[in-house]
């Protein structure tokens, strides 16, 4: 496969992700058991597998460095945000007001990193 085919594998996950994503929050949202179902705990650690290796792969592929590359290092960062901010925002142990902030920052969060991956900027943070 070629360098474009699994960027637009790379991209298809991210917005499967998103998709994903924005399903279980609405499903958090309204108290849905959908939210426990198996599948729904299983599918999205493969969507985010296959992205993440995805993501390395055409990293290394293409020589970036997070540490030359401020986009890169700015979705990185941000990754690892989104994570955490996802985990607060679908884990029932939380309070709905504190999961539901959670859940919409980490909706920013990940529409930011996938501008920051559209547009490449100098310095995406400013």
């Amino acid at each position: 496969m070629s360098y474009l085919a699994f960027k637009g594998a790379h991209a298809g996950f991210a917005y499967l992700t998103l998709l994903s994503f924005t399903i279980r929050g609405i499903w958090m949202l309204t108290d849905s058991r959908l939210l426990t179902a198996r599948l729904t705990r299983i599918v999205p650690h493969i969507i985010d597998t296959a992205l993440l290796v995805l993501g390395i792969w055409l990293a290394w592929s293409a020589r970036f460095n997070p540490l030359n590359e401020p986009w890169l290092m700015a979705k990185i960062v941000l990754l690892l945000v989104y994570v955490g901010l996802g985990s607060v925002a679908l884990r029932p142990d939380r309070s709905k007001a504190v999961r539901t902030a959670a859940y919409v920052i980490s909706l920013a969060v990940v529409v930011s990193i996938i501008i920051i991956a559209k547009t490449k900027p100098a310095w995406p943070l400013a």
